[in-house]
């Protein structure tokens, strides 16, 4: 099994800057992925960085990864109303060798961006 322990969030003025992490712990043979998707309340969630990032934080979000600690950043500069959510941590591990892998998420953390 795997944890995800997500932290940095809270409330931050427009135009200002946060950085999230994200560690990864348990049991496992090896994290294949992580990034990050958001939540806006009465919207779907989506993705903002991962393989590639979302089209409205391009430019602005940057995703950064740790593997030897197996943890996973975004700093979010420029921040805008629109940003605010609860992002949540997602991570891809295999927990053998010869399994499929296995999707998980973080509890969430909320980000408040006031204008």
């Amino acid at each position: 099994q795997v944890q995800l322990v997500e932290s940095g969030g809270g409330l931050v003025q427009a135009g200002g800057s946060l950085r999230l992490s994200c560690a990864a712990s348990g049991s496992f043979f090896s994290i294949i992925g992580m990034g990050w998707y958001r939540q806006a309340p009465g919207k779907e969630r989506e993705l903002v960085a991962g393989a590639e990032y979302g089209d409205s934080v391009k430019g602005r979000f940057t995703m950064s990864r740790d593997n030897a600690k197996n943890t996973v950043y975004l700093q979010m500069n420029s921040l805008k109303p629109e940003d605010t959510a609860v992002y949540y941590c997602a991570a891809e591990a295999l927990l053998d060798g010869d399994g499929s892998p296995v999707d998980y998420w973080g509890q969430g953390t909320q980000v408040t961006v006031s204008s």
